[in-house]
């Protein structure tokens, strides 16, 4: 069967949704203000670890945001946001999901992901461990299988397993045939595909809706990635059926690491929330007692 798309208010944006639902948990008890902001050091440039900033909350919260997008890193590393985000309101940071500016909307998502961890840490509510780093998408030989962004190393191992590959790229030089799998810059040759894989930049980089509404005939639309860490409630009514995330086991080892250029994985979990076991917004607000 199909997912389901159809639960989102009529033109709400997904921008929208997320911040009622930081407003709901602002006036329930308040948020702490931000702490600091995150950016890699020079000596991460090229690796994982220099793929993400983070915002963190005064109670140590963390939330991770992809900032490889365009120039966002070096316009971030130029204006120095650090020295002034320092006791900014959480909820006001998160806002600026809805802003034009690719840079502020990052910004926005890390708090967003803040104030979702810290929703999910207060609530008791503890996602279950990702049991592989493609959303588990179990792709089986004969399957029609779809992804938005290329990534060599897993388009190998979906076609080692007998799936047909189909690959959404923004970047006209990726596009044709490969080994084994076609790249497309149409979001429309996804509509064939019973299975999508898409990571969490498309809340960046303003394709999401397109996107979704491309993969309506699919039986599941996974979407991975540490800047994954967000309540998922609006992306499951419009047709995502899990979300993979990160979340930070020790704040302060994470930190430490993080600002040093270091390996910082031993210092976080990867988890999948599943819309069919996902127990809701509404649940985890009340089993945090407002999360204030």
């Amino acid at each position: 069967m199909p997912v389901a798309t159809t639960m989102t208010p009529a033109g709400s944006s997904i921008a929208d949704d997320f911040l009622a639902r930081i407003t709901r948990i602002e006036q329930a008890g308040g948020l702490p203000p931000v702490k600091a902001l995150h950016l890699p050091p020079a000596s991460a440039r090229g690796t994982r670890e220099g793929e993400f900033c983070a915002i963190e909350l005064a109670d140590g919260a963390i939330g991770l945001s992809y900032v490889l997008l365009g120039d966002t890193l070096d316009r971030l590393l130029a204006a120095q946001p650090q020295r002034s985000l320092a006791g900014v309101g959480a909820a006001r940071l998160a806002a600026m999901i809805g802003d034009a500016d690719p840079v502020r909307r990052m910004l926005g998502f890390a708090a967003l992901n803040a104030v979702s961890q810290r929703l999910f840490s207060r609530a008791g509510y503890r996602p279950p461990d990702a049991a592989d780093s493609i959303g588990e998408l179990a792709p089986a030989s004969g399957e029609r299988i779809g992804m938005v962004g290329l990534f060599p190393g897993l388009g190998e191992r979906i076609v080692a397993r007998g799936a047909t590959l189909t690959v959404l790229e923004l970047d006209p030089r990726l596009a044709g045939e490969r080994d084994g799998y076609r790249v497309t810059l149409d979001p429309g040759d996804l509509r064939d595909c019973t299975k999508v894989l898409t990571t969490t930049t498309l809340l960046l980089n303003a394709t999401l809706d397109a996107t979704l509404a491309a993969c309506r005939g699919a039986v599941s639309v996974s979407m991975v990635g540490p800047g994954g860490g967000c309540l998922p409630d609006p992306l499951f009514t419009r047709g995502v059926t899990s979300l993979g995330g990160l979340a930070i086991t020790d704040g302060g080892a994470f930190v430490a690491a993080f600002t040093e250029g270091g390996r910082w994985a031993a210092h976080a979990r990867k988890y999948t929330i599943t819309r069919a076991t996902y127990p809701g917004f509404e649940a985890l607000l009340a089993r945090s007692g407002g999360a204030g």
